[in-house]
């Protein structure tokens, strides 16, 4: 009983350590990572609105800045797409829906519905997938 105890033990750290080794392993070319601050920083200091940062077959993402009381002159785009609020309050319209967003809100639009930010009172940061 104790040598399968021991197997045990031997067996579930050998894994747990496994998990963690796959994570430390050198780098992958298929891989790339960002820090949404230093993006943020450099749209933000540039004034400017949009800044696309990855680019795959299947997604394009960016990074989307509103401030208080501008207007979200975007037009309707032709691939769906999702927004990730990162900070900042406003109102969402698409397809004649209104909605609050804030922090964390999720948000889907389907290709070539008319959709904007409104009534924006808080500086809004929005994560953007765009389909591919």
């Amino acid at each position: 009983m104790k040598n399968a105890r021991v197997f045990v033990f031997s067996l579930t750290l050998y894994s747990f350590c496994s998990l963690f080794a796959q994570d430390i392993k050198p780098k992958d070319p298929d891989a790339r990572f960002f820090h949404l601050d230093t993006i943020s920083s450099e749209l933000i200091s540039k004034d400017q609105r949009w800044v696309s940062f990855l680019k795959g077959e299947n997604v394009l993402t960016g990074l989307y800045y509103l401030k208080a009381g501008d207007e979200d002159k975007q037009r309707p785009h032709d691939t769906d797409e999702v927004y990730y609020v990162l900070k900042g309050k406003a109102s969402f319209t698409a397809g004649g829906k209104e909605t609050e967003v804030s922090q964390g809100s999720v948000l889907f639009v389907k290709a070539n519905v008319a959709h904007r930010f409104t009534n924006i009172e808080e500086d809004l940061q929005v994560l953007v997938f765009f389909d591919q």
